[in-house]
């Protein structure tokens, strides 16, 4: 089924909550809506639209990713994709988010590999920064989510604790059980956050070069 676009220029993202995430993020900071955010359902067919939003032209696309548990070998997997198309990636991505043009082809693309272009990790671990500073109950649900690994009890993968940690977090808000993005728009995430201006950053410098957070 095709994908109904407002616009020309796409952020692709592997999930429903990243896309949500996205969402909640622009709001608070009043990103221009001038980009579509698309739901990839997964990394794999994110990765394979890369080179057909390519051929297709967009002015501008995204791509918005976990690092997963091996940031290099993730980067890599993007630079097997790009290289071909005439895209020369860094070594490593860039801490403020990369942004390269292509020798052959007309779309600029924007990368950000979560949390923060520097480690492993996944989406959950870019909410868990955002949680105030000195929250009194996220030190409550490490020693919880410690306990019962230690116990092994818990059923969830080890590369998945952070996001058993955020949401036994969220569990425990005055909305128990908020999903991340309606985290941010109701404050309980901060997106005040140095790593979430960064990311709002890199947003704009792709998408809405002539908007720039301050």
């Amino acid at each position: 089924m095709a994908i109904e676009r407002k616009y020309t220029s796409t952020l692709l993202v592997e999930g429903n909550d990243d896309q949500h995430v996205v969402w909640g993020i622009c709001g608070k900071f009043n990103v221009t809506e001038s980009f579509d955010v698309i739901d990839n359902v997964g990394l794999l067919n994110l990765l394979a639209q890369l080179p057909i939003r390519i051929k297709l032209r967009d002015p501008k696309l995204g791509i918005l990713i976990d690092a997963d548990t091996d940031l290099v070998a993730r980067w890599q997997q993007l630079k097997n994709i790009l290289s071909p198309l005439g895209y020369k990636l860094p070594d490593l991505p860039e801490k403020s988010g990369s942004i390269i043009r292509s020798e052959k082809a007309d779309t600029v693309i924007g990368i950000w590999i979560m949390p923060d272009n520097q480690v492993p990790g996944m989406l959950e671990d870019f909410a868990e920064v955002l949680v105030p500073t000195g929250d009194a109950t996220l030190p409550y649900a490490i020693r919880i989510i410690d306990k019962i690994q230690e116990k092994s009890v818990a059923k969830f993968k080890p590369i998945h604790r952070s996001k058993a940690l955020i949401h036994t977090w969220l569990a425990w808000q005055e909305s128990p059980g908020t999903p991340m993005g309606l985290a941010i728009t109701k404050s309980y995430l901060d997106h005040n956050h140095e790593l979430c201006v960064l990311f709002v950053d890199w947003l704009n410098r792709l998408f809405n070069p002539a908007k720039r957070v301050e």
